[in-house]
């Protein structure tokens, strides 16, 4: 059955996968709309037309049909596909779930690290192939120096995560900022060059954007510490992939731990399946797989609908021009 406007009240289009009470809780914040739930079946294209917010991601084809819009509140983090010219107007507000995921990911981020230290990785493998043996010395977290290039909600709870594993942090960000307690020194991307021969550990968690596609090219992953390993959440495009199997099958590098690839997905017949060294999951590290990433998520939703339903400046709002959020909302 369609969706579609069952009254004259503007239309709200709930495209995240809200169930019972957390619907009427964000009913309960605007009671001035009407909601349209993406889960209840086909939307009309009239709902698109007369929606004024939509809560979730749409696609640049339901947003050409939505000459009302005032807001998008995304259910991501990231939100590069939505600042890229054409695809939303300016004149449409932004939000995004930024906070919501650091938890998640960040533990994420720990346990490949750990897979890699301990090289646990090799012994699925060996299980897999019914193989008894040793895969010989590991190394410990509390010597490692971890270069984390991306400190926000995400790169920052790793490197917190990390230091009280006894890891030494050092945070790339890019503008200035001061040095959260968790680490031992900031630089700027413009230090990364100097910074990745110190490096055990590389962590990129950084949004897709044109000063961040190609950072991790073969001249970089080149002045990487030899033995050091890759971790990579934010976007794959951050990575020359050939780049970085060359470096991990001429064993520069020990391992890579990658949530995201370019391409994605990654193509079944691609050579970086097949090194050993590397773990691949499938940009499945933040979604709404934990309980704690979800309510995270509606909070964010829930808060930013009560805001705009009473007119009133919203939080997470992204900066259009750099696709981070902005640093000052209220």
């Amino acid at each position: 059955m369609m969706n579609t406007q069952s009254d004259t009240k503007p239309i709200i289009i709930a495209l995240l996968p809200f169930q019972g009470e957390e619907r009427e809780k964000l009913m309960q914040a605007a009671p001035g709309y009407t909601f349209i739930w993406g889960g209840d079946g086909e939307i009309a294209p009239e709902a698109w037309e007369n929606a004024v917010a939509i809560l979730g991601n749409p696609t640049p084809a339901q947003l050409k049909g939505c000459p009302q819009l005032r807001w998008v509140q995304l259910g991501s983090a990231g939100a590069d596909s939505y600042c890229k010219p054409g695809v939303l107007p300016l004149e449409v507000t932004l939000t995004n779930a930024t906070g919501s995921y650091g938890h998640a990911i960040s533990e994420h981020m720990v346990a490949v690290t750990m897979m890699l230290y301990k090289k646990l990785h090799l012994y699925r493998d060996n299980q897999n192939a019914s193989l008894w043996r040793d895969e010989g010395k590991v190394r410990s977290i509390s010597t490692a120096r971890v270069l984390v290039v991306g400190l926000g909600d995400i790169g920052g709870q790793y490197g917190m995560r990390m230091h009280q594993l006894g890891a030494s942090v050092t945070g790339i960000t890019r503008t200035p900022r001061s040095t959260p307690a968790y680490a031992e020194k900031m630089g700027l991307l413009a230090d990364l060059d100097q910074l990745l021969p110190e490096a055990d550990v590389v962590a990129l968690a950084l949004p897709n954007s044109p000063e961040t596609t190609g950072l991790m090219n073969a001249r970089r992953l080149g002045l990487m510490k030899p033995g050091a390993i890759l971790l990579n959440v934010g976007r794959g495009s951050a990575v020359d992939t050939e780049a970085l199997c060359d470096a991990l099958e001429s064993g520069h590098l020990s391992g890579a731990g990658l949530d995201v690839t370019d391409p994605e997905p990654l193509p079944k017949e691609h050579r970086l399946w097949r090194i050993p060294g590397a773990i691949i999951t499938p940009h499945i590290s933040g979604g709404f797989h934990m309980q704690e990433t979800w309510d995270g998520i509606f909070g964010i939703c829930l808060e930013n609908l009560g805001r705009f339903a009473k007119g009133d400046s919203l939080t997470c709002l992204v900066d259009r021009n750099t696709g981070y959020q902005q640093k000052h909302n209220s």
